[in-house]
């Protein structure tokens, strides 16, 4: 730095000064200190500039990775007004995606579902920061379909609703069960995780089951139980209603507690637990189960779910879950991946 041209510039300043303090060395040299500050000054800003640019890079690799995500996602201000959007949700809504930011969102949404869409914008300044919308949306000049909206709010320190963060899953995909990223795992088949996490999912309404379109299981697992074991209320009710759209039984609980209570009582045939829970997580929950299973001579599939996408899978498996699912994936994941623990129990039972 000392060789750019506004250091040399300094230097020549100096150099001057110099042979001018000779006629009046005291105010000289104030002047001395005041430029030595001002050139100290200008190397903070020069750091400071670099770390700028250091950032800028950082951040548009982050805009690059939000572009390239498959969920489709967009961020709106309180009112609903789309801010920024993201190519799976502009092609999701047929909207050529530079035309997005600075429309309303309540333009893509079924004009049946208009009036709902603004009563739950009005509502979130009552409520909490997640949430979980059904809603019919309208892509310009395609069908109306089912979508499944997980809302995240961001306020300000005044707790002002400053931003919403909105994944928007199409639900008319559920209604043929997909093969999916959740991932039910064989015998000594372990892989590794990816090493960045996500935000957990958002809170449920209760009335979901009525709103979600329904998948035919095997007949063979009409009656099928499972317990859902997460300490967040929101996603156990968003699993319980997923679920008993399908037709499947569903107990949920908030802790291991309670859990190994519900496994005698309730009789579940699949278990599906978090894994970081307060009070003791799903590694503990799992490794209990598996112990008791020993002296009774059952086995209870059970799969680990999380938000986190640098949990790591493998400690899972090893600890005893058959399968591990994130919690941001397709809901329809989840339906298969139940239905494949059941049917291998089933399989291994006869």
């Amino acid at each position: 730095m000392s060789n750019d041209p506004v250091s040399l510039h300094f230097q020549a300043i100096r150099q001057h000064f110099a042979r001018l303090q000779q006629e009046d060395a005291v105010a000289w040299t104030e002047i001395e200190v005041v430029l030595e500050d001002l050139h100290t000054i200008y190397e903070e800003m020069q750091t400071n500039l670099e770390t700028a640019i250091v950032i800028e890079q950082q951040l548009q690799h982050y805009y690059d990775l939000f572009q390239a995500a498959p969920i489709a996602y967009l961020v709106t201000d309180a009112n609903g007004g789309i801010l920024e959007a993201n190519q799976a949700i502009a092609h999701l809504l047929n909207v050529p995606h530079p035309y997005l930011p600075g429309k309303p969102l309540v333009l893509y949404v079924a004009a049946g579902d208009r009036s709902k869409f603004r009563t739950k914008l009005n509502q979130l300044a009552q409520h909490g920061d997640q949430h979980v919308w059904q809603l019919n949306l309208c892509p310009r000049g395609g069908e109306t379909f089912a979508a499944h909206l997980q809302v995240a709010v961001s306020r300000t320190r005044e707790g002002q609703i400053e931003r919403l963060k909105i994944g928007i899953f199409d639900l008319s995909q559920a209604r043929g069960l997909i093969s999916s990223a959740s991932e039910v795992a064989s015998p000594g088949e372990l892989s590794e995780a990816p090493e960045h996490a996500l935000v957990a999912p958002p809170l449920a309404d209760s009335a979901q089951a009525q709103a979600m379109p329904v998948s035919p299981l095997p007949y063979s697992l009409d009656g099928l139980r499972v317990l859902v074991v997460d300490d967040e209320a929101g996603i156990c009710k968003f699993i319980t209603a997923l679920l008993e759209s399908h037709g499947i039984g569903v107990k949920a609980v908030t802790n291991s507690a309670a859990a190994l209570e519900e496994i005698e009582r309730f009789q579940p045939n699949v278990l599906l637990s978090d894994i970081r829970m307060p009070g003791g997580d799903g590694y503990d929950l799992i490794r209990q189960i598996r112990a008791l299973e020993v002296k009774q001579g059952r086995h209870i599939p059970a799969a680990a779910i999380t938000a986190y996408l640098d949990e790591d899978r493998e400690k899972a498996l090893s600890a005893g879950y058959e399968a591990y699912w994130y919690k941001l994936s397709q809901p329809t994941e989840l339906v298969e991946m139940v239905v494949q623990l059941a049917e291998r129990a089933t399989k291994d039972q006869s």
